[in-house]
């Protein structure tokens, strides 16, 4: 007899199916595999004793304060611990429940709906300016056409373009100056086979400079002000193209300034359900959803937003990650850009794990390597 410890992160069906469990084991048994834990915050303390009792019931549990037994406070933060398997049991039988359990029970159905994307798709970052923070990112037109083809033959599947840097501290740049910088290089992309191997996004939250490059092929609009122009979300529906929404608190020349957030996810989470009800309004039907990493945001909340990224998922639309060589990296581990490679890698393939559909990226070539790898771990 051999004993062996696996990881929790095995595709326990594939194991279920070497040991030869038959069809309807299989369902059964990988539900009670999957684990989840689910934050509940502002419980009614009658609530919480009902669904603790409940969730003991059935082999689960609810970590609740002190105290709570006999409501020394009206409401609670709670843990709820337990099997997919008990989730689908709870989310049906609270249903019937009063003190806020009903709403509980709508949520874990949602939750038990939201599913990762079984693919991460890589997006080359290229920057038609000559301040952005990282210098191996600029270029100018010939040379940036030069590299976008390098970064598809290394497996890039979305190309961003942007004329303007958004690092901390950056003043705005007026539309037509934004125009004159990308122009040369859309002009040049226009007509090319470039457009039909990749999708092109342009990075920009101005209408004139959005317009211009629909009208000449590309197909995503990256605004890292989430649709706060309605002008930009009419010329994103009016060329059916794809929106990507970030979160950014204040502008780039104020956003780093001691951020504060009382529930970080809290707060996102309800600034992307009122832009994505914003973009239906206009039309907008194809929506990618960006955490903002490094805007207006501590380092704390940056690697909560990677650690817990599956809690946009709920959301029903793909997320896009991108923390490429910035700061956060530095003061983990004190670098200059250039040499935040590793750091990168290590907070994108998190990412990935995590949720995330797409990762903005500096280095196509390691990106895509890395995550064929980590596809093959999955895969043992």
């Amino acid at each position: 007899m051999v004993v062996k410890q696996l990881s929790i992160n095995i595709d326990v069906r594939k194991y279920l199916k070497e040991i030869g469990v038959d069809a309807g084991g299989l369902n059964i048994m990988s539900a009670k595999a999957q684990l989840y834990i689910v934050s509940i915050n502002g419980l009614k303390s009658a609530g919480a004793n009902v669904l603790k009792q409940d969730a003991l019931s059935i082999g689960a549990d609810l970590a609740v304060p002190k105290g709570t037994v006999s409501a020394a406070k009206e409401y609670v933060d709670c843990l709820l611990i337990g099997s997919k398997k008990h989730m689908r049991i709870l989310s049906h039988k609270e249903l019937t429940q009063p003190f806020g359990l009903k709403e509980v029970a709508h949520q874990l159905q949602t939750i038990l709906k939201t599913e990762k994307p079984r693919h991460c798709k890589v997006m080359g970052i290229i920057n038609a300016n000559d301040d952005s923070f990282f210098e191996g990112s600029r270029f100018k037109a010939s040379d940036a056409f030069q590299k976008i083809e390098i970064m598809i033959d290394d497996g890039a599947e979305i190309i961003d373009i942007g004329g303007v840097s958004s690092r901390p501290g950056a003043q705005e740049v007026s539309a037509t100056e934004e125009l004159e910088r990308v122009r040369p290089l859309i002009d040049l992309l226009e007509g090319s086979l470039l457009l039909q191997q990749a999708k092109f996004s342009i990075d920009t939250y101005q209408p004139l400079v959005a317009r211009y490059a629909l009208e000449r092929g590309f197909h995503i609009i990256n605004d890292i002000r989430g649709l706060e122009s309605d002008e930009l979300c009419e010329v994103i529906a009016e060329f059916d193209a794809t929106a990507i929404i970030m979160h950014m608190r204040g502008r780039p020349d104020t956003m780093q300034l001691d951020p504060k957030y009382e529930d970080i996810l809290d707060h996102i989470y309800t600034f992307f359900q009122a832009r994505i009800a914003k973009a239906h309004e206009y039309g907008i039907k194809n929506i990618v959803l960006d955490v903002g990493i490094g805007f207006g945001k501590s380092v704390e909340d940056n690697l909560t937003l990677i650690r817990h990224l599956e809690h946009f998922l709920r959301l029903r639309k793909q997320v896009l990650v991108g923390a490429s060589r910035k700061s956060l990296i530095d003061s983990i581990d004190a670098s200059d850009v250039a040499e935040r490679l590793g750091g990168t890698l290590a907070l994108h393939l998190a990412a990935a794990k995590n949720g995330a559909g797409i990762l903005r990226v500096h280095d196509v070539k390691e990106h895509v390597q890395a995550l064929k790898v980590e596809k093959a771990l999955e895969r043992i």
